[in-house]
C-alpha cells in the first residue's frame, strides 16, 4: 500500500495526498482503538491474576523474535489484502479511511508476523476497556505512520529510491521488533511475579 498512496499515485488518481493520508491515519487509530476497547473488555472479565496471559505473551514473543530473526519462517494467516478497486472506485478520503480502519484493527488482512498477535494480548493484559483502547489508539496510529515516509515520492525515481530504502531499513526493523518483544517477555514475567499481572 506504501506504493499505492503516495503523491505521485494519488495525482494520478485526481486525489490529494495530504487528504488521503489524513483520513487513513484516522481510519487506522479509530480502528485501533475500537478493537482496544473490545479486547480491554474481555480482559476485564478474566480473574487476577492471570498467569494464562502472562504465559500466552512470553509465547508469543518468543514466537515474534522466531520470526523476526528467521528461525519462523511460515506463520499462519490468510490472505486476504484491502480491496485495491477501492483505489479506482472511491474518492481518496474514502479508501484512506477504509484501508486505514482495516490495518489499524490488524486482524482483518495479512498477518505476516506473531508481533500483531502479541499486541493483541498486550491489550487484552490491560484488563480495561479505557486502557485497551488507549493501547489500540497506539497501535493504530503507529501502524499507519510509515505512510508519512512516501511524501516525497512525486516521481517514478523517487517511488524507486523509496523502496530500496524500505529493503534496506527492514533489517533494522526485524531486529528492532525481536528487541520489542523481548522487552514485553521480560516486563510481563517481571509483572507477574510482582502479582501485578
Amino acid at each position: 500500500m506504501l506504493s499505492s498512496i503516495t503523491p505521485l499515485g494519488e495525482r494520478g488518481r485526481a486525489s490529494r495526498w495530504s487528504v488521503t493520508v489524513t483520513a487513513h491515519l484516522l481510519g487506522s487509530a479509530a480502528g485501533g482503538a475500537a478493537l482496544g476497547t473490545v479486547l480491554g473488555t474481555l480482559g476485564a472479565l478474566l480473574p487476577r491474576p492471570v498467569p494464562l496471559v502472562v504465559a500466552v505473551l512470553v509465547l508469543l514473543a518468543a514466537a515474534t523474535i522466531a520470526a523476526e530473526t528467521g528461525r519462523l519462517r511460515r506463520f499462519p494467516s490468510w490472505h486476504r489484502q484491502v480491496d485495491e478497486d477501492w483505489l479506482h472506485r472511491y474518492r481518496g478520503w474514502v479508501y484512506g479511511l477504509g484501508y486505514g480502519a482495516q490495518l489499524g484493527v490488524g486482524v482483518v488482512t495479512i498477518v505476516t508476523s506473531p508481533v500483531l498477535h502479541l499486541a493483541l494480548a498486550l491489550v487484552v493484559a490491560t484488563g480495561g476497556p479505557g486502557p485497551g483502547a488507549l493501547l489500540g489508539l497506539v497501535f493504530g496510529t503507529a501502524r499507519a505512520l510509515p505512510l508519512l515516509s512516501t511524501r516525497s515520492v512525486t516521481t517514478p525515481q523517487r517511488l524507486a529510491a523509496s523502496h530500496r530504502r524500505l529493503e534496506r531499513l527492514a533489517p533494522a526493523g526485524r531486529r528492532a521488533t525481536g528487541a520489542w518483544a523481548g522487552l514485553v517477555a521480560l516486563t510481563s514475567l517481571a509483572l507477574s511475579v510482582g502479582g501485578v499481572l
